[in-house]
């Protein structure tokens, strides 16, 4: 049976991701590409009611850190929980309406359209020169009317973010059916997160691919994954830049 993602269960598995940052040229071609890999697991805390899901990495391989030390990368972090603009912390934040049925690859979904309502809660924020922007999300999510899951989900901003230097941010996260060894249910994950952003004079893309190891994601050792809290990036999707 196909069950749709759900905050429990996407904070008790682990997967592979692979990350590829792009850098480009004001001409549109690519001035500095990284890749790197990691051990990667979503952990949920609820405090006071406040929901967080808060990433953990383990570096199994980083790009060298030595080339063109003046060129600042985007870090995009949390975007594969953009699911998050559904529950019920942050869905009274956001306007919804049905835009009827399509299909992807043969599967017939809902387009749901969302638009974030300016003031309340977003799970996603732009952190620049030491503070905190929330991002007002607006999109399209493809959901399964039958059983809630959902297939994708397009992001950009709802409104101009220009006085603060963000020109533009699309995100696309696709999602998979993924087994599990010890039920027969099938739960959708997120497969791929990719993050675009522009601003006046930088163009950055950010691609996140989770890879399920031996065919399935499994339930990670807790003792193993406490010893991974200095990797731990806290909150919810967000956007920074850094220097490599």
């Amino acid at each position: 049976m196909e069950r749709p993602l759900v905050v429990e269960q996407f904070s008790d598995v682990k997967c592979t991701e692979h990350v590829t940052q792009e850098k480009f040229k004001a001409d549109g071609k690519v001035e500095l590409k990284e890749d790197s890999t990691y051990d990667y697991l979503v952990i949920l805390t609820n405090a006071g009611g406040e929901i967080s899901l808060d990433e953990s990495r383990l570096a199994v391989h980083e790009s060298k850190k030595d080339q063109k030390k003046r060129v600042s990368m985007l870090v995009s972090n949390g975007f594969a929980t953009l699911f998050l603009v559904f529950h019920p912390y942050y869905s009274s934040g956001f306007q919804f309406t049905d835009l009827g049925e399509d299909s992807i690859a043969g599967h017939t979904f809902h387009k749901v359209q969302f638009k974030h309502i300016p003031g309340m809660r977003s799970p996603a924020a732009l952190a620049l020169r030491g503070r905190e922007y929330p991002l007002e999300l607006a999109g399209v999510a493809w959901i399964d009317p039958a059983t809630g899951m959902i297939g994708r989900i397009d992001a950009g901003l709802a409104n101009s973010m220009e006085d603060i230097g963000l020109k533009s941010m699309h995100s696309q996260v696709q999602f998979a059916p993924v087994p599990f060894r010890d039920t027969k249910d099938v739960y959708w994950f997120p497969q791929q997160a990719s993050v675009e952003v522009e601003t006046p004079r930088q163009h950055w893309r950010n691609t996140h691919l989770y890879d399920r190891k031996d065919k399935a994601y499994k339930t990670p050792e807790a003792g193993k994954w406490n010893s991974y809290g200095k990797q731990t990036n806290s909150g919810n999707g967000g956007l920074s830049n850094s220097n490599t």
